[in-house]
C-alpha cells in the first residue's frame, strides 16, 4: 500500500475468477472506492491458488480466499496467519463436482482420475462428497490440474470428474460432456469466502481496511439497485454470458454488514467453521497438527457500519 498526505491511500486487492470476488472489482469499476477516499487496485490472478502463493511470498498483504485456503495459509506461514475481517459469501451450490456422463454415481468414482486444484479446497470438497458414499480420497486417483484446464481434461476424457466452481464449471457445462453430481448445498455452513489480512499490515492500516469494506458494501448496494449493469460488468470480466453469471450467483449467499457482526464474533459461526475445517484438513493429512487458526474479528465490519 502506498499513500501520502493529500492523496487517497492505495491498496492492491487480488482478484480471481469467482462471482463472490467480483464486488471488489465492481467497487473500483464504479468509482465507489474513490467515494470512500480509497484507491482500490484490482490485481488479476488466474485462480485462488496463485493468490495463496502471492500471499506466502509477501507480494500481497490481503487475499480473497475460502476458509479452507485461509486455514492452509496458517499451516504454511504461522507467523503471518491472517485475520478474517469480512465474509465475502457462503457457497451453497457454487462449488461442485462434475462427472463424465459415463459416471452414474459418486460411488462409481472409485479408482477413477479426479481433477482437483493445487489448493486444498478441491480435496476438501471431494472428501466431503466421498464421505457420503463411504469412500475416502485414497479411493480415487487425484490429478492436480489448474482450474482453467479442467474443462478440457473432462472433454478429452483425461479425468472422470473435476472439482471446480464458476466460471470454470460453466465452461465445462457448455459442451454437455459432463454433469454436476455434487455441490456445496450438501455441506451448508462449510465453505465460506473471506477477506484475509496480514496481521502486521492490519495493525498499521486498519482505517484503510475499513474503507475497503465500505466500498465493498457499496458495490453490493449498487448491484441491487442496478443489477443489469453490475452483472454485465462482472460477466464480461469472467467471460460468461449475463445469464450464466446470474445462474452462478444463485449458488452464493451474501451477508450484510449488520448480519456479519454476530457471525464474526470470537467463538461465533465463522470461528467454529475455521476450527472444523482445520480438523478435517488434519484428518485428511493435508496439513500437520498444531498450526494456528485464523483470528476472526468483527471490529472492521462494525467500524464500516
Amino acid at each position: 500500500m502506498t499513500g501520502c498526505q493529500g492523496q487517497r491511500p492505495s491498496i492492491d486487492v487480488p482478484v480471481s475468477n469467482w462471482p463472490g470476488y467480483e464486488y471488489m472489482y465492481l467497487a473500483h469499476k464504479l468509482g465507489l472506492d474513490r467515494r470512500e477516499g480509497l484507491e482500490l487496485k484490482p490485481l488479476q490472478f488466474p485462480d485462488p491458488q496463485t493468490i495463496v502463493h502471492a500471499y506466502l511470498r509477501g507480494d500481497v498483504p490481503l487475499a480473497q480466499l475460502t476458509t479452507v485456503e485461509a486455514v492452509d495459509l496458517c499451516s504454511r506461514a504461522p507467523r503471518r496467519c491472517p485475520v478474517i475481517v469480512l465474509i465475502l459469501d457462503e457457497s451453497r451450490g457454487g462449488d461442485q463436482i462434475a462427472v463424465a456422463r459415463s459416471i452414474p454415481t459418486l460411488a462409481a468414482l472409485k479408482g477413477e482420475p479426479v481433477a482437483v486444484t493445487f489448493s486444498t479446497l478441491g480435496p476438501y470438497v471431494l472428501s466431503r462428497a466421498l464421505d457420503q458414499v463411504g469412500l475416502a480420497l485414497s479411493d480415487v486417483r487425484l490429478q492436480n490440474i489448474p482450474l482453467a484446464q479442467m474443462p478440457d481434461a473432462l472433454r478429452k476424457g483425461e479425468v472422470k470428474a473435476a472439482v471446480f466452481f464458476p466460471p470454470f464449471s460453466d465452461y465445462a457445462a457448455r459442451d454437455g460432456v459432463s454433469r454436476p453430481l455434487f455441490d456445496s448445498r450438501a455441506i451448508p455452513g462449510e465453505v465460506f469466502d473471506v477477506l484475509a489480512v496480514d496481521p502486521q499490515y492490519l495493525a498499521r492500516h486498519g482505517d484503510t481496511i475499513t474503507k475497503l469494506i465500505r466500498a465493498w458494501a457499496a458495490a453490493h448496494q449498487a448491484a441491487r439497485q442496478n443489477p443489469a449493469k453490475a452483472i454485465a460488468l462482472a460477466a464480461q470480466r469472467e467471460q460468461l454470458s449475463p445469464e450464466e453469471y446470474r445462474q452462478a450467483e444463485q449458488g452464493l449467499v451474501y451477508f450484510s454488514l449488520e448480519q456479519q457482526g454476530p457471525m464474526l464474533q470470537p467463538g461465533g459461526p465463522l470461528a467454529r467453521n475455521l476450527k472444523a475445517v482445520q480438523a478435517v484438513q488434519e484428518r485428511l493429512k493435508i496439513m500437520g497438527s498444531g498450526a494456528p487458526v485464523p483470528t476472526v474479528t468483527p471490529r472492521f465490519v462494525e467500524a464500516a457500519r
